[in-house]
């Protein structure tokens, strides 16, 4: 296991060192938010594609494919469905608007403030359980490579990711998430994926060994497969997360057709994921865990070296979308609740290096947070589950009816967040967090809500909405609060 071990920690100092690199060039709130908008599309599909296929991606996705065989495909094949309608029908008019935020874009479609508060709340617990969730995942990494406590290994992955998002902010992120790419196509689609296969005898033996129901399709349930689109695909159009990669790209074209690319990758990787999981069951068809199908072959099937990397394209996974869901949160957390409770959002650029500070302040104090809560919390599932509920309950209606129905009020899109939000909370609590009741009433009673109050309330002012179609066509320059850096 030495050059494993070797293999690991070399990749874990190369993070930091991208860490540092970044460091130097993120001196505006733009370069540290949002790469200084101007990712070309080669960078940009390769972040995308990272931040969207992380631990549950990689090693759930191997997970579900063990357990069900090919139709494993569909959570991870619903997340790169999810990002091709973000990209081909919504990313170039969300990549003009200029903001930072979800919640600011709200602020600019209804007028008065009101939707982005309530709105940045309910984003802000997203993106920190999502977090958490990623963080949780290096304890199974780590356990593998190294038999290292849980504690201990969440701390270890956890400090790592927080380093050097807090040093460089998304062009750290971004520079680590392009090696993250690359790695993690070189360790699963390169090399995992076609050692699995052969390790289990070939296509023709494994359907030999298994169930017919193993390569049927739609052998996962059409019920769980419409869950998925609901949770996931419609949660790739709306997540703070994903947006902030969407403010990244250098023009609407790089957005939609960087994404696009991105998407379709996803769909590779879903499949990948679930035939190694297939393959993982013919080799091991009695393990206790469908979620230890990963670590399993890749800890006895795989040759010293390889096994390091393929063990470094799974903690790239995870990594990605840690980082990713971190600066996430960082940004609501300063720009949506704390810039509006203390009432101190600038009128000017005086504080354009304060602002850098600030936000990396706030990137260290929520990724201590995450540690801790990913410590505390054992059950990943359900906090993931959560987490998706509330945002596609909560928020899928306001945001794309924003986008789409000039008819929405901001008290429509108000009572739409609180009413969706509510009822997802109370069908969780009342039928069970992973049932699929809560995100099909909850988002059936946002949309409800959303048209009901929007027509019985007088429609948005018409200034208001001249700014948001001005911001629509890239026509405006970013807020005056928003310090824009200069091309050094």
């Amino acid at each position: 296991m030495a050059v494993d071990y070797t293999v690991i920690v070399v990749y874990l100092l190369g993070m930091l060192a991208m860490g540092w690199w970044g460091m130097r060039r993120a001196r505006s709130k733009s370069e540290f938010l949002v790469a200084g908008r101007r990712l070309g599309p080669a960078m940009y599909s390769g972040t995308m594609a990272a931040i969207v296929l992380g631990g549950a991606s990689t090693i759930g996705g191997v997970g579900l494919g063990y357990q069900y065989g090919l139709s494993g495909a569909w959570m991870v094949f619903t997340i790169g469905l999810g990002l091709l309608a973000l990209s081909v029908f919504f990313s170039a008019r969300i990549a003009r608007l200029k903001v930072y935020t979800v919640s600011e874009m709200l602020d600019l479609r209804y007028g008065g403030g009101r939707a982005g508060v309530i709105s940045g709340v309910v984003m802000w617990a997203y993106t920190l359980m999502l977090a958490v969730t990623s963080t949780i995942a290096y304890a199974t990494i780590f356990d593998v490579l190294f038999d290292m406590n849980r504690t201990v290994a969440i701390v270890l992955g956890g400090s790592i990711v927080v380093a050097y998002s807090t040093l460089g902010g998304m062009w750290s992120i971004t520079l680590t998430d392009m090696v993250q790419f690359v790695v993690k196509t070189v360790g699963v689609l390169l090399l995992l994926l076609p050692i699995a296969v052969v390790k289990a005898g070939g296509f023709s033996e494994m359907k030999a060994k298994l169930p017919t129901e193993y390569f049927d399709p739609l052998g996962i349930g059409g019920e769980t497969i419409f869950t998925y689109v609901l949770i996931y695909t419609f949660g790739m159009l709306i997540g703070q997360d994903i947006w902030q990669r969407v403010f990244t790209a250098r023009s609407d074209r790089t957005a939609k057709w960087g994404g696009t690319v991105a998407g379709t990758y996803c769909l590779a990787y879903a499949l990948a994921g679930a035939v190694i999981g297939t393959a993982a069951k013919v080799l091991y068809p009695n393990l206790a865990s469908a979620d230890d199908a990963f670590a399993t072959i890749v800890k006895d099937e795989l040759p010293m070296g390889v096994r390091g990397l393929v063990l470094a394209a799974a903690l790239a996974a995870v990594m990605s979308t840690s980082s990713g869901a971190l600066i996430a949160c960082a940004t609501v957390a300063n720009n949506d609740i704390w810039s509006r409770l203390r009432g101190a959002v600038r009128a000017d650029g005086d504080g354009e290096h304060d602002e850098v500070r600030g936000n990396r302040v706030f990137i260290l104090v929520m990724g201590l947070a995450v540690i801790a809560t990913a410590i505390a919390l054992n059950n990943v599932v359900e906090a993931l589950t959560v987490a998706y509920n509330l945002l596609v309950g909560g928020l899928l209606v306001p945001i794309l009816g924003g986008l789409l129905w000039k008819r929405g009020t901001v008290y429509g899109a108000l009572a739409s967040v609180v009413v969706g939000g509510l009822a997802v909370i109370g069908l969780m609590a009342s039928h069970g967090i992973l049932a699929n009741e809560p995100v099909y009433y909850g988002l059936l009673s946002s949309l409800a809500a959303y048209v009901a109050v929007s027509l019985a309330t007088p429609a948005t002012d018409p200034a208001v909405l001249a700014v948001w179609r001005e911001r629509l066509a890239g026509r405006a320059p970013e807020l005056a609060s928003e310090p824009v850096a200069a091309h050094r």
